[in-house]
């Protein structure tokens, strides 16, 4: 049983979270007796309305359990602006039991090659599906392009859709975020296509290139022309991070730059060692990330993603007392879809 509904205005958090738990806890008896008379329309209606109330742009379905028979799926897909308040929402949800389980985002569906679906009329099956795949060269990504029997006879708009839910079943909706690219859905058949069902293998293989704690060096210029050198987290991905989602800019000057602007003589060593005691107060803290680095203009900028409900502002106001070369300052916004570290997505 696949459950959906979406409408389109956000409205405000932690309140409409304990809100939504508190009605479950209320009308469980009564979505239980709908799930037990296979009562889709009155379950659609009720459920639908409660996530309409929590947010109306998320979406939600009712889809197999892992180990419960079923499990309720409200998940922001893919928007990242609501990302964190879908985890959130799964955080606060009362324990899993034989009946229910909670997960904010699409979970892979072991018997996916199983899984049919009406659309526009005709049966969409993952039986025959197929993939044309495509792993740019030292990128931590799959590009997929997608073709089905029914893809010529069906919309764009629908065909992309069911593309994607399909990409869901097999992989789960955080793992595509994570490994999957540019996602076409063809009406013809790609050269070299393979059975969808194999994608799961062609994802584990790409990822297994790419291990936590790697760091990618970037060079470019500023909008006046001015040298600017990055060093980011790569891969660099938001959706490893669902609740890190307060933005906090560290400015560091530094008194020794060379002709490009660019840090040398005693300002290096002075940065590196204040990056290895924010990373230690952030590994004890567990709950915030250093994104990446950014020096231009005898000045380096530190882009870090928190928990805002953590003390990773207050540790880092500390830290930054300890540097001499100059006024530090911090900044401290909310940025849930990493807009100031976008030009290194992964």
């Amino acid at each position: 049983m696949r459950l959906f509904g979406r409408k389109s205005q956000p409205v405000d958090p932690a309140e409409a979270i304990a809100d939504f738990w508190t009605w479950w806890r209320q009308t469980r008896p009564e979505i239980d007796a709908y799930i037990e008379a296979e009562n889709t329309e009155a379950l659609s209606e009720l459920v639908g309305a409660a996530v309409t109330t929590l947010d109306p742009a998320l979406i939600w379905e009712i889809a197999p359990g892992r180990t419960a028979q079923h499990a309720l799926v409200v998940s922001a897909s893919g928007d990242p602006e609501l990302r964190s308040f879908a985890h959130r929402w799964a955080l606060a949800a009362p324990p899993a039991d034989d009946l229910w389980e909670f997960h904010p985002s699409r979970q892979a569906n072991p018997r996916a090659a199983e899984m049919a679906v009406d659309v526009a009329g005709r049966e969409f099956g993952l039986d025959r599906l197929v993939l044309g795949l495509r792993v740019p060269p030292g990128t931590a990504r799959v590009d997929v392009s997608a073709f089905h029997p029914i893809f010529p006879d069906i919309d764009d708009e629908t065909r992309l859709e069911t593309t994607l839910l399909a990409l869901d079943w097999l992989l789960g909706e955080d793992e595509v975020a994570r490994w999957v690219g540019d996602i076409v859905a063809a009406e013809f058949e790609p050269i070299d296509a393979i059975p969808a069902i194999h994608l799961p293998a062609v994802v584990a293989d790409v990822a297994d290139g790419f291990k936590a704690d790697q760091w990618a060096v970037l060079e470019g210029q500023t909008a006046q022309g001015a040298r600017l050198t990055v060093a980011a987290r790569y891969p660099l991905r938001p959706v490893d991070h669902p609740l890190f989602d307060q933005h906090i800019a560290i400015s560091l000057p530094y008194e020794h730059a060379d002709g490009d602007g660019q840090p040398s003589g005693a300002s290096l060593p002075a940065l590196r060692a204040f990056e290895e005691r924010l990373g230690e107060r952030l590994d004890k803290l567990g709950s915030a990330v250093l994104a990446a680095h950014l020096s231009t203009g005898g000045t380096r900028v530190l882009h870090v993603y928190a928990d805002p409900s953590s003390d990773a502002a207050l540790v880092i106001k500390e830290l930054v007392l300890s540097w001499t070369e100059g006024r530090a300052r911090v900044d401290v916004s909310d940025d849930p879809s990493w807009s100031a570290v976008a030009h290194f997505l992964t």
